[in-house]
């Protein structure tokens, strides 16, 4: 690919710390206090029951308490990155989907399956994303730029999945993007503005970027990441591509969840630097148990946490709010139904794609240049 003079173009949507019930203190407030082992072992066993009883499957995110991704295993359910889970919701034939993740993630398995029930752990569990991304201030937004292609990332609302032409997730995003550029098309992108930038450089692509970032992601740091890899110095690195340029800029490996799980299972590394949501080190250990995996750090050594990498929201998933969704149906998704014949037309458009070009799809970006991409 040429090289391409690049200059992002943000819209600085000033609220992204939302303050109210959501937050990230009140998020962190309302972690589930650790159970003890024979709770744990008696909730477990009453969710296996209800799952059967109730017709339910329990679809889990890698970033979710691990004991909640083992019990999605373990009763046929699903543990995957956010494309994944919607494929799963919409073609598994239960009634009932339980989405231990974020708010999102509920609302486009209800989109995708309006005939099922959906609920979800904690109803509050969201994302800095979708929280900076008001569907109100961004359909303003959109209405200044008629003339561009509307790409919004899954980690959206349903109001605003509503008003795009194309979802992606970032498994999806490079092959969607590269493809919309080749037919001429223009795009206006939302929301995270370092996924972004990202896919931008790598494909070329003419993108005006929205001003959001994810707080996990965007708390890493390049100057601790340099002082990390100096210390291990046959470690690969992998980055998510939501964090900072600077980060991204040190990888061995730009993915998405899946392509750095992958990277880990098929790497001949013996040691991995990480810098995604330490939720995802559960599966790498299970699929990989004889590498060695070190957390990428968000802060210096003055800081009273070197490597804080876990979304608060996805730790308010916990065994008892699943339990809780069973017993008393609580927790339950709704979408209104002309936002989720909207916001239905991108999601699919989105499916359709990677069914019929998975040779497309992005992988693991290995040896990454700037501008160039995969070396």
């Amino acid at each position: 690919m040429s090289s391409v003079t690049i200059q992002p173009q943000s819209y600085d949507y000033p609220a992204q710390n939302a303050a109210g019930i959501t937050c990230t203190a009140q998020a962190w407030a309302n972690v589930p206090p650790p159970l003890q082992a024979t709770e744990k072992a008696a909730i477990v066993s009453r969710i296996k029951q209800l799952l059967k009883e109730k017709d339910a499957a329990l679809v889990a995110h890698y970033y979710v308490d691990g004991d909640i991704q083992d019990l999605a295993l373990e009763t046929g359910g699903y543990v995957a990155d956010s494309l994944e889970m919607a494929r799963f919701g919409k073609n598994h034939s239960a009634k009932n989907l339980i989405v231990a993740g974020v708010r999102f993630m509920g609302e486009t398995a209800k989109i995708l399956s309006p005939e099922k029930r959906v609920f979800m752990p904690d109803l509050d569990a969201t994302c800095s994303l979708d929280l900076g991304c008001d569907a109100k201030d961004f359909a303003k937004f959109r209405a200044l730029h008629p003339d561009r292609v509307v790409v919004v990332y899954a980690n959206t609302s349903a109001a605003v999945k509503a008003q795009a032409d194309w979802m992606v997730t970032s498994s999806c995003a490079l092959a969607i993007v590269h493809q919309l550029k080749l037919d001429g098309k223009k795009i206006l992108w939302a929301p995270d503005r370092h996924l972004g930038r990202y896919i931008q450089e790598q494909t070329g692509a003419d993108m005006l970027l929205w001003n959001g970032a994810c707080i996990v992601h965007d708390e890493f740091r390049a100057v601790e990441l340099e002082l990390l890899k100096a210390s291990h110095p046959h470690a690969m690195v992998l980055v998510h591509p939501e964090s900072p340029q600077a980060v991204v800029d040190l990888a061995d490996v730009v993915g998405s969840t899946s392509a750095m799980i992958k990277a880990v299972v098929d790497g001949t590394a013996t040691e991995y630097i990480v810098a995604t949501d330490k939720g995802i080190l559960h599966r790498m250990r299970q699929l990989a148990p004889n590498k060695k995996l070190i957390e990428a750090p968000t802060a210096g050594n003055s800081a009273t946490c070197k490597s804080c990498a876990h979304c608060p929201w996805m730790a308010m998933n916990g065994l008892q709010g699943i339990l809780n969704c069973l017993e008393t149906s609580s927790g339950e998704i709704f979408v209104a139904e002309p936002i989720r014949l909207k916001a239905l037309t991108c999601i699919e458009r989105m499916l359709d794609f990677t069914k019929n070009h998975p040779d497309l799809l992005a992988k693991a970006q290995h040896g990454f240049v700037k501008n160039i991409g995969a070396a």
